[in-house]
């Protein structure tokens, strides 16, 4: 049996100061890859997580201060108790109540991941938070005015100095910590997991080992692997959104041939994680299914998955929708949504 497991234990050893106190060790956490997972997609050596680097990741991700009027932090777009998405809510909303034009993304399993958000804006688990600190509709500051505020807190200053070598408060720091962070935010533990590597609680009812094969027929073709998606950038028919004009991919590459592709998105928690698609236009997976069954709409950069000889869509009986629903559902990891190890206590 082969799990995440977070060592966040301090270990001390005596210290060779004059007063003898007590220092403590910043030890590196133990980041196992699932057994039913692929390999890793970013080389997390560069960053390793080490236990202080992950408390203080943590404590940035809860902390409003982040955000230019003190309003907005990571979490407030991304709730643990619905995989780290912002449950209920079409878009992201941002200071002085603005709204952003996408949904929240899960966060999760993103050392697995090789682009991040819609368009694929970063690529790197590192860097990827300068993008909402820099939307100046989400928290619309700048890392250099996020460490000037940082450095006024004596709390944050220790947890810098013992999180890094010349743990200075700095924008890469800032960054670093964060990734740790999101590192180790894997979610592997679900009923499904524990089916596939044949753990205690795996089991699945007879409705939704049909929904998997089902899903191996029909979905899995862009939802691939344990991770549940391919990490492609796809266009999946649906109707632009007129009013938004979000061209997708397209704003990254300049390329008309991305126009209207988007990240395929990780199924993992998709029973906790609605609104569904970057425009959050789907309330549940029953109206996202019964889009690919019946609405989907032919454009030139339309996946050719979609188009099989003139026929738009997947072929999905209501039978079938159930069952895949139900599958999907297997993909809730109870563990990681309550682990406290992810929550902070402002």
């Amino acid at each position: 049996m082969r799990k995440i497991i977070l060592i966040l234990l301090p270990l001390f050893f005596m210290s060779c100061s004059k007063d003898d106190e007590y220092t403590e060790i910043n030890e590196r956490l133990d980041f196992k890859v699932p057994s039913n997972f692929p390999a890793m997609a970013q080389d997390i050596e560069l960053n390793y997580p080490t236990q202080k680097g992950f408390e203080l990741g943590r404590r940035l991700f809860y902390d409003a201060d982040l955000s230019a009027d003190g309003t907005i932090s990571c979490s407030f777009c991304h709730e643990q108790a619905f995989a780290f998405t912002h449950h209920g809510h079409i878009f992201s909303h941002g200071i002085d109540d603005q709204e952003g034009t996408r949904n929240a993304p899960a966060v999760q399993n993103g050392a697995f991941m090789s682009e991040y958000f819609y368009d694929g804006a970063s690529n790197s688990l590192e860097m990827l938070s300068i993008v909402p600190i820099h939307n100046p509709v989400e928290m619309d500051e700048t890392l250099e005015g996020i460490s000037a505020k940082l450095k006024k807190d004596k709390s944050y200053v220790k947890m810098f100095s013992q999180a890094f070598d010349g743990g200075d408060v700095t924008s890469g720091n800032i960054l670093k910590a964060l990734g740790q962070f999101m590192t180790m935010m894997v979610s592997a533990n679900s009923r499904y997991d524990k089916y596939v590597r044949n753990e205690p609680e795996g089991t699945m009812s007879e409705q939704e080992l049909q929904g998997m094969q089902l899903f191996a027929q029909k979905c899995a073709s862009c939802h691939k692997t344990d991770l549940f998606t391919d990490n492609s950038f796809r266009n999946n028919g649906l109707p632009p959104n007129q009013l938004l004009d979000d061209m997708g991919r397209e704003k990254v590459t300049g390329f008309e041939y991305d126009r209207y592709k988007f990240k395929v998105p990780s199924l993992r928690n998709a029973e906790l994680t609605a609104p569904y698609m970057h425009d959050g236009r789907f309330g549940s997976l029953e109206s996202v299914l019964n889009f690919y069954a019946s609405g989907v709409r032919d454009s030139e950069t339309l996946d050719p998955l979609l188009n099989t000889n003139g026929v738009l869509g997947i072929t999905l009986t209501q039978e079938d929708k159930e069952a895949i629903i139900a599958f999907i559902k297997t993909l809730t990891d109870e563990e990681y949504i309550n682990n406290p190890l992810f929550y902070y206590k402002t």
